[in-house]
């Protein structure tokens, strides 16, 4: 006797869906010859009933089983042809998850079983493995998406009053001592009010976390809690991450997005929708390969046992498709609908971009996108690139798009790392990188500057390593870019020579200083506003450990006072309204007054000229901004030793009043107009006019 009496059902929603009375299941397959679906008992662990779906409609395969509830346990088992030459991989054996799945219950466990091959034969994916997979997979789970929202609302924040803070849900609250045991590194962890204050009190904006869509964890290294700390290998774009939930719920999610809003922050989410974690050839047999993987992966069409990969991780998702690109959005907006979030940072967006293989501002992600009445209220932004055939697409996204500047990345690294011929495109990369972004009515704020991000050095081993120190990941040190730009200030690592450390502070806070007083959306790491280490790893993906954990109570007081200045800069940023402006600077004069909206001054105290320009050894500049009613100077000295600078004539009685001193050696408030006054090496002075 079956448990639940089925019938049709419908096409939509996609997934699984609880009316009241009963659950509608629809799955998208365009080439599966039968499909059933299977429910478990609630731990999902002993499989107690199948159903045959017989209704098919354009591709969409749907059931209703009435009298099912939430809490229900599912997965599915796709039919259909074997044979990978010509991208067929159906394998019923494998228990599949549900692409719309919205939570997932059970651990994966690296067992061959997952596989849709017999891992032990020579022919590898060619053969057929009649392994039950059931036991090794996580399962679906049908949710009741109802919640008490109260009166949340999106923030609403514009794009040129964003300060943004990265970081990984997990790690951020492993060793927070506030936080208890049983919550810490997950979405109620973070959501403890000692979290939610501390990032309240250092005044970023909008919180970007690292990928919390349901992803691989460990797989078959021994001595690793998990080889894929980061979070980049998601098999579920609905589901969150299990091990980030301290209960059983969901809302838990939910409830940390409502305690963040009403603190004023932004929730932001890092999405990977290039590929899955079923990897190439290969991989484990999940969800999509297993569903109908011609549809759901780009495959090599001169041999379609390959996948064609613009990722570096084995296959690119098809988003060309349109049932998959439909997937994609749904998913968006789920996240922003019944999640709350704010935005989206789209990992390898150029791969979601592609049309035929090549990247086109015409592609139909990028129009769905910008189309749609949901996601264009919404904070979004690019990784412009990826490793395929025309991949680097910085400053190729449409209006509406904010992207990830690397080039602003490595120019502020080599500017204060020392390097000649870096102040000409500083000017740029410091007013918004507009020989980059300014093209189709885009706004200044396109640009996210960033000194440092999850991967490569943090800001602290940007000053203290001239190389990785990558061994622990087991690669031979072979992981990671070794295109760096940093200095170690004269000892490679830690020490405790006074004046290497002087100077490694001296850089940081100048660093940091220029990313708070750049134009365009800065972003910041988290810890680097107290300088925590990562002891020079510099792609540490597959530490889930206290090396990429915020050691919180490993604080020094050297560490507090810098985080002090760091708040201290990112108010500056926000009391100088200068940073509000949307578009880009003309360098003309904007009022009577006959100030420009931008000038460039050398420390003669006059304005740039083309030979100025053109001085390789050049190593300070600064600029003079207005907008109206605010005129401030900032001044970026890269020299080893201090200048003399004469600071710009101003008319009548006005004075520069020192707002900034990144290098905390001037004492004295004012100076005259013309004065010659004395700027410290390695820092970074802001003044502005007060009468």
């Amino acid at each position: 006797m079956t448990q639940f009496r089925a019938s049709s059902g419908k096409t939509a929603p996609l997934g699984s869906h609880y009316d009241g009375k009963g659950v509608n299941f629809a799955l998208f397959s365009a080439h599966a010859e039968e499909i059933e679906l299977c429910v478990f008992d609630s731990s999902g662990s002993e499989e107690v009933e199948r159903y045959l779906i017989s209704e098919n409609d354009n591709g969409i395969w749907h059931i209703y089983l009435e009298g099912a509830k939430p809490g229900l346990v599912y997965g599915y088992r796709v039919y259909g042809r074997y044979k990978p030459q010509e991208g067929y991989r159906f394998n019923p054996h494998k228990l599949l998850i549900d692409p719309y799945g919205k939570k997932l219950v059970g651990k994966l466990i690296w067992n061959k079983a997952i596989f849709g091959y017999d891992i032990d034969s020579p022919d590898k994916d060619l053969s057929f493995s009649s392994l039950d997979s059931a036991p090794y997979v996580p399962k679906s789970v049908v949710v009741d998406d109802a919640y008490d929202w109260g009166d949340d609302k999106p923030l609403g924040y514009s794009f040129e009053n964003t300060i943004i803070y990265e970081t990984q849900l997990r790690g951020y609250t492993m060793l927070q001592p506030s936080v208890p045991d049983s919550k810490r590194g997950t979405f109620a962890g973070f959501a403890h009010s000692s979290v939610i204050n501390y990032i309240k009190w250092l005044g970023v904006t909008a919180v970007e976390f690292l990928p919390i869509h349901a992803f691989f964890g460990n797989r078959h290294k021994k001595g690793y809690i998990t080889d894929n700390y980061w979070g980049y290998e998601s098999f579920s774009f609905f589901a969150p991450e299990q091990s980030y939930l301290a209960g059983s719920d969901i809302s838990e999610i939910k409830d940390m997005v409502k305690t963040m809003h009403a603190h004023g922050l932004e929730v932001i989410l890092d999405v990977v929708y290039n590929h899955t974690g079923e990897g190439n050839q290969l991989g484990p047999t999940l969800c999509y390969r297993g569903i109908d993987n011609l549809s759901y992966y780009i495959l090599n069409p001169d041999d379609k046992r390959y996948y064609f990969d613009t990722t570096g991780c084995g296959a690119a998702f098809n988003i060309q498709n349109p049932q998959v690109l439909r997937l994609v959005m749904d998913s968006l907006r789920y996240w922003v609908t019944e999640m709350h979030v704010d935005g989206f940072r789209f990992d390898l967006a150029a791969t979601l971009a592609r049309h035929n293989k090549l990247f086109s501002q015409e592609s139909g992600f990028l129009y769905a996108v910008n189309q749609d009445p949901v996601l264009k209220n919404v904070k979004l932004i690019a990784e412009p690139w990826d490793v395929g055939y025309g991949g680097y697409q910085v400053g190729a996204f449409l209006p509406g798009w904010a992207e990830w500047n690397d080039k602003y990345r490595d120019n502020i690294r080599r500017f204060w790392k020392g390097d000649t011929f870096q102040a000409a495109e500083m000017a740029s990369r410091l007013a918004g990188s507009s020989d980059i972004f300014n093209y189709g009515n885009r706004d200044i704020w396109a640009s996210v500057n960033f000194i440092t991000a999850h991967d490569g050095f943090n800001l602290n081993d940007l000053v203290s390593y001239n190389h990785k120190h990558n061994l622990g990941n087991g690669e031979d040190n072979k992981d990671g870019t070794d295109s760096n730009w940093s200095w170690n200030s004269g000892l490679e690592g830690d020490t405790d020579n006074g004046v290497v450390l002087e100077n490694r502070f001296q850089r940081a806070r100048a660093m940091l200083s220029t990313l708070l007083l750049s134009f365009g959306t800065p972003m910041l790491v988290a810890g680097d506003e107290f300088m925590r280490t990562q002891l020079g790893n510099n792609n540490p993906y597959c530490q889930d450990n206290a090396l990429t954990w915020i050691t919180w109570e490993g604080i020094t007081d050297a560490n507090k006072q810098f985080a002090n200045f760091v708040r201290k800069v990112v108010r500056l940023r926000k009391k100088l309204k200068i940073f509000e402006r949307r578009k880009f600077f003309t360098g003309a004069p904007i009022d009577k007054s006959g100030f420009k909206d931008i000038a460039w001054y050398t420390e003669k105290g006059r304005e740039f000229e083309a030979a100025d320009w053109h001085d390789g050894n050049r190593r300070s500049l600064s600029y003079c901004v207005y907008n109206g009613s605010r005129f401030v100077m900032a001044i970026f000295n890269a020299n080893f030793n201090e200048m003399d600078w004469k600071l710009p004539p101003l008319p009548g009685d006005l004075v520069w009043n020192l707002v900034l001193d990144s290098s905390q050696k001037i004492s004295a408030p004012e100076a005259a107009s013309g004065k010659v006054i004395k700027v410290p090496a390695w820092s970074v002075l802001v003044f502005e006019i007060k009468k």
